[in-house]
């Protein structure tokens, strides 16, 4: 295993069988290389002045990179003379940064998934001043964490547990607020404490922020160390000299640093990332029930966590849980608020066993183990239509898994940017008719589209994010 908040990366819209090895050794201090010179720097240095930080420092800055993006971006209309110099809703390259940081030998670089969100191109450029095209092995946006390769060495620093902080310890966080727009290459360091642990973010905090839909902010690490838009993927330090977390967002009115910043735990980062490195994705544990707030008090203040939903088949249905029982500890640990049960998730994966505490509508409390699942989603049998649509038949248990309204029909699971540009469609979608004949199944969507191809528009209704949509197009059956 790999050992409004402001985004912090660039604006921007909405194989070898072995895993590599991870290493906690120092990064190299050989003469010629940046450790060395950072060495050669230090060893005038009285005493009082080889403080923590500046041996954190000296120990990590070698490992960090800053990534820089190119991405496309729709622009709209803006006003009549527009239609005059550029098409409606043409598209123009933009240029974002981020930071990241090594965490295996062969070039593997950790940074945040709306870092590279949406990117075309990415370039790594390291301390020692050389640039590196990167491939994205993958990204999961769930826990805003992505993984880069490039054809280049990088040191690897050493990694702590960010399960044993211990809030008022010394946070060093370290990143590339502008890139390498500077005249020297060095990352900017600053220095903290860690302000609190398992902090979880509330939906609709980081409102008007790239992917405030996709990612879920819980049992993070909250700093005050100073972190500024660019530091997205750099690495929280602590006074060892360990990675304790990677910088991921700021709770800010300006969009600068107010002393409210919030890294992933790096216990949590590595674990995706071998997922990503292995699989190319993160398989997300399912054992079939939504959870909600159990009560709010007069000043809207919610509290507690119970069961809003059992989805029909899964495990919990099979362990006889019910909507309305109160979750009072999953894993050992008190679960205070529906997030406690997010952040928990983040720590099992499908094949193990999950430990429930509850409490039923008598007052009785139970003790469950449930076996974790794969999203049934990911089960379902696909179904590749057009040559660039994949389709699952909706069920009950994908139905309660996405928090669809329909009862039938075909969800996207997989679709090409050509397929969206052609019909308006994208992944996550319901068809749920065609030609205004309710469809109930992949396999029918499969049937009825090769039917229509080339006899005329085709009208597709569609669910997305709670409402109904349609969008009509043609297909050519000439090549």
């Amino acid at each position: 295993m790999f050992g409004p908040p402001a985004f912090l990366g660039g604006a921007g819209q909405h194989d070898d069988t072995a895993a590599p090895e991870t290493v906690e050794a120092e990064p190299s201090s050989a003469p010629g290389t940046a450790e060395g010179q950072v060495r050669r720097e230090l060893s005038g240095l009285i005493a009082a002045r080889q403080t923590p930080v500046v041996e954190a420092a000296r120990r990590v800055t070698p490992s960090v990179v800053s990534v820089n993006v190119i991405r496309r971006q729709r622009v709209g209309r803006r006003s009549v003379f527009d239609d005059f110099f550029a098409p409606f809703g043409y598209e123009r390259e933009v240029a974002g940064l981020g930071s990241g940081f090594a965490i295996a030998r062969g070039g593997y670089v950790l940074t945040n998934a709306h870092v590279v969100q949406g990117a075309i191109e990415i370039v790594v450029s390291s301390v020692a001043g050389g640039d590196h095209p990167a491939e994205l092995i993958g990204t999961d946006e769930l826990s805003d964490v992505a993984l880069l390769k490039v054809e280049a060495e990088i040191p690897v620093p050493e990694f702590g547990d960010s399960d044993g902080l211990v809030i008022g310890e010394p946070a060093i966080a370290i990143g590339n607020p502008f890139g390498y727009l500077l005249s020297n290459a060095e990352p900017t360091v600053t220095a903290g404490v860690i302000s609190g642990t398992g902090r979880h973010i509330l939906p609709g905090v980081f409102a008007g922020s790239v992917g405030e839909d996709q990612t879920i902010y819980a049992d993070m690490i909250q700093t005050d160390a100073s972190i500024n838009p660019g530091n997205s993927g750099g690495p929280l330090v602590n006074a060892e000299g360990r990675v304790i977390g990677v910088n991921s967002a700021i709770f800010s009115r300006s969009g600068g640093s107010q002393g409210l910043g919030f890294a992933i735990p790096i216990n949590r980062a590595l674990r995706i990332a071998d997922q990503l490195r292995n699989e190319g994705q993160v398989r997300r544990p399912w054992v079939g029930i939504d959870v909600g707030y159990t009560e709010a008090d007069r000043a809207g203040r919610r509290r507690g966590a119970s069961i809003a939903r059992v989805a029909p088949g899964s495990p919990a249905d099979r362990a006889d849980l019910t909507k309305g029982m109160e979750l009072v500890a999953v894993q050992g640990r008190p679960v205070k608020s529906p997030l406690d049960w997010e952040a928990e998730l983040f720590n099992v994966a499908p094949g193990d066993e999950l430990s429930l505490t509850l409490l039923d509508s008598g007052g009785d409390q139970r003790e469950v183990r449930l076996s974790v699942e794969d999203l049934p989603s990911v089960r379902a049998d696909r179904v590749e239509v057009l040559e660039g649509l994949e389709l699952i038949t909706l069920t009950p248990a994908i139905r309660a898994e996405r928090g669809l309204h329909n009862e039938q029909g075909a969800l996207i699971v997989g679709i090409s940017d050509y397929v969206t540009r052609i019909t308006g469609l994208r992944q996550g979608d319901l068809i749920y008719a065609i030609n205004r004949r309710r469809v109930s199944s992949a396999d029918e969507v499969a049937e009825l589209l090769d039917y229509l191809a080339g006899r005329g528009g085709i009208r597709v209704s569609y669910e997305r994010e709670g409402r109904g949509w349609y969008t009509s197009f043609r297909i050519n059956t000439q090549g």
